[in-house]
């Protein structure tokens, strides 16, 4: 009976070497490799966020081309340089 248990256990012991370890790695592998791509659903949600930053530019530009018609001095107003009042107050609580 022990020599039975014996051999079960070697057999056992044999397949999980020669066929569960290659099996687990090329399954973690292959999972590993899977996620490194890009999905569909990523590649819309990019597509997606790409059209919206274009739509923002766009607005961006058009609001810039009436603010330069309204007051073409704008822009030296918005200097970084330039402190403003309420960065002053802000200055000053601290």
């Amino acid at each position: 009976m022990e020599d039975v248990m014996g051999y079960v256990v070697g057999l056992f012991a044999i397949v999980s070497i020669f066929i569960g370890l290659p099996w687990l790695i090329f399954h973690y592998v292959t999972k590993w490799k899977q996620g490194k791509t890009l999905t569909q659903g990523d590649e819309k949600l990019l597509d997606d966020l790409h059209d919206a930053a274009r739509r923002l530019d766009d607005r961006l530009c058009t609001i810039e081309r009436i603010m330069t018609a309204e007051n073409p001095d704008w822009r030296q107003q918005c200097l970084p340089g330039r402190t403003s009042s309420s960065q002053r107050m802000l200055a000053e609580k601290e």
